[in-house]
């Protein structure tokens, strides 16, 4: 509100490039959060890229997700965000906000080919190298990733990993070994001490092992045995409720001499019960022996014209069908 009364009691290009300068870092500053490409017209273009957590192993410091700032002076074209969010944050128009920030723009650019540094708060520092491309040096102490806001980096304790062979083998490489002439004496008497414990140690493992496998077999014997004497027990322990023989009653089955593979004229398949009842009533008034064959794998209620035991009467049936009823139907053959 002190900038707009100040500008509203003087006129002049001096006052609009104060104000535009006070607020165009500002308005960066807060579109960073939000896009990831925010363009100064005529000037360049500052670009966000997502950053994924990491440790900085020198100084076993954790950082969190944060947004990398760079700089890119091609993309100097208008895209129309920036002026747009500023027009609309101090209530002036498009125009009118395009033409101070392109004031701005001259400004910085004026200021950086005579050499010195451009400092933009909470952003970077812009300079001019040797060739006369812009340089950025972003400011790391800012991290314009939302979703990371109030993480903070945290230095940890390194963790110590020994290696018990790692170190020995590295002892070997680096410490020389030398036998004198007075020591080569010794060392017969060392080298035959040294294989004399390999060799017992060797034959130890192996009785200890040896006597380990037999007390296995042992058990496992034992175990295999004990097994076969429940079962033994058990054989001889069971008896029948009488000592004479059960009598089955006699059972009378009646036999269809004539059941065997089926052969099932479709004449169609109904989700709905009540239209295959419909079905088999139309077909049974044309004089059809027309049935109800039940649900198939689909779950759809099936009707036939007829049924055939031998499969030369069903294809012919089914010749007939086809001819005068309905050239949909098919045969369906079970066995």
């Amino acid at each position: 509100m002190l900038i707009k009364s100040y500008i509203a009691r003087f006129e002049g290009p001096l006052i609009f490039l104060i104000f535009v300068k006070m607020g165009a870092i500002g308005y960066i500053e807060e579109l960073l959060y939000r896009y990831n490409c925010v363009v100064v017209p005529e000037f360049g273009a500052f670009l966000t890229q997502n950053k994924p957590a990491y440790i900085h192993r020198p100084t076993n410091t954790i950082f969190p997700p944060a947004k990398l700032i760079s700089f890119n002076e091609q993309l100097s074209s208008n895209d129309g965000l920036l002026v747009s969010y500023m027009a609309n944050a101090e209530g002036t128009s498009y125009e009118e906000m395009l033409k101070n920030l392109l004031e701005e723009s001259k400004h910085w650019m004026h200021q950086l080919k005579k050499g010195e540094r451009l400092g933009l708060d909470n952003i970077g520092e812009l300079w001019l190298n040797r060739e006369g491309k812009i340089q950025f040096q972003p400011n790391k102490k800012i991290n314009f990733l939302t979703s990371s806001f109030g993480l903070n980096s945290i230095i940890t304790s390194s963790v110590t990993r020994e290696v018990l062979k790692e170190q020995v083998e590295e002892l070997e490489e680096k410490i020389p070994f030398i036998i004198t002439p007075e020591e080569r004496s010794k060392g017969s008497y060392r080298e035959v001490f040294k294989y004399a414990a390999v060799i017992l140690l060797a034959i130890s493992t192996g009785l200890t092992g040896f006597k380990i496998y037999n007390e296995t077999i042992s058990t496992q014997q034992m175990v295999h045995q004990k097994a076969q004497e429940i079962v033994s027990k058990n054989i001889q322990e069971a008896t029948f409720f009488n000592s004479k023989p059960f009598e089955l009653p006699v059972l009378s089955i009646d036999v269809n001499k004539e059941a065997g593979p089926r052969h099932h004229i479709i004449a169609g398949a109904f989700r709905v019960m009540e239209n295959a009842d419909k079905k088999v009533r139309q077909l049974r008034e044309k004089g059809y022996q027309a049935e109800y064959l039940g649900k198939n794998k689909f779950g759809l209620h099936q009707v036939t014209y007829g049924s055939y035991a031998e499969p030369k009467e069903a294809l012919k049936f089914l010749k007939q069908i086809r001819q005068t009823e309905s050239a949909d139907a098919w045969l369906l053959s079970r066995k």
